[in-house]
């Protein structure tokens, strides 16, 4: 087999990122072409610049890595906007290039490089300081070199996309969709991993349990949109009391839970979960306006307890959490809303 195709074979198969496929194509196009440096570039026309991502230099000429230059100064531009590909003598071309005169290039190849929405993403090129010919079909490799690089960038661009779109699932998957709020499988998640730092710095782990009182009358009475209205506005002000690193979820319809750590053991916890308890019942009063509704909502149901986490598991804490929650609703016993 030509050494030239079976290099380009395993180039092919073998390159795992971009840049792999590059470098290796790079190499041998500075080989097929006999020109001191091939590179490829990036081009941003927002910002009006091109950019070289990788380079490969053999000689004289340096193409460096990362040099940035305008984009209308560029042979590059030049070469797409008249379909020149090839020229031996840059200066007679395009001799107005202060970029091409700084860098010393006399022979230039270039072959754009489109992404599958046929968007201009960059070129792959190649040059030498000395005036060099090229063979008969050296274009033609150019172009599937630039043709690889693409279906490359393409690939990458894909995969990046699929990653995000996981990511993005993920996060749904842990988020409660009307509040933003971490869900119950988050809570839980994040439950254990709380526990077990509690454990190892010897601290409390504080929970409080927010049931909102006769919720399901607000959505009789005004509406499932008032209903929604609450849930965010409660939402928003337990967020806004909760400490930084402690943490907050909606766990169910109207049920939501915070978690933070309190004192060291041995240490009264009194102070520090009363503190804790009353945080949360202040900021579950909530004046609510609607299209179709305006009202006052006279508060939640506050349970809170401090546990030691070597003594009792993330299930069994949230079970007792909301044993306290009920114990303080039937202490209070508040009237449902009156009809409107």
């Amino acid at each position: 087999m030509n050494p030239l195709l079976l290099q380009l074979s395993e180039s092919v198969n073998e390159a795992e990122t971009l840049e792999d496929l590059t470098r290796q194509l790079l190499e041998m196009l500075v080989a097929i072409t006999g020109l001191e440096s091939a590179y490829l570039t990036t081009i941003d026309l927002s910002q009006g610049l091109q950019h070289i991502q990788f380079s490969r230099n053999t000689g004289h000429l340096v193409i460096p890595e990362g040099l940035s230059v305008p984009w209308e100064d560029t042979l590059c531009k030049r070469s797409l906007d008249e379909g020149r590909q090839f020229t031996d003598n840059v200066s007679d071309c395009w001799g107005d290039s202060d970029a091409a005169r700084e860098l010393g290039i006399r022979t230039y190849l270039s072959v754009p490089i489109h992404t599958a929405t046929g968007d201009l993403h960059g070129t792959l090129c190649a040059a030498s300081s000395d005036q060099k010919s090229v063979d008969v079909g050296t274009d033609r490799i150019v172009a599937f070199f630039a043709k690889l690089i693409a279906q490359h960038i393409q690939r990458e661009s894909l995969l990046d996309e699929l990653k995000q779109r996981n990511t993005d699932l993920a996060v749904m998957a842990l988020t409660d969709v009307l509040t933003g709020l971490p869900n119950r499988r988050a809570l839980m998640n994040e439950l254990q991993r709380m526990f077990a730092a509690a454990q190892r710095a010897g601290q409390y782990v504080l929970l409080g349990f927010v049931d909102l009182d006769h919720f399901k009358q607000i959505n009789d009475n005004y509406g499932h949109e008032a209903g929604d209205a609450v849930l965010r506005q409660i939402a928003t002000q337990l967020l806004q009391a909760v400490r930084a690193g402690d943490l907050l979820a909606r766990i169910g319809g109207d049920e939501f839970v915070a978690v933070g750590l309190g004192p060291h053991l041995g240490e009264s916890v009194d102070e520090a979960l009363n503190t804790f308890k009353s945080r949360l019942f202040d900021v579950t009063r909530a004046s609510i306006s609607t299209p179709n509704a305006t009202f006052d909502y006279a508060g939640a149901s506050v349970g809170a307890i401090a546990v030691d986490p070597a003594f009792r598991n993330p299930w069994d804490a949230l079970s007792e959490a909301d044993a306290a929650m009920y114990k303080v609703k039937q202490a209070r016993r508040l009237p449902a809303p009156a009809n409107p």
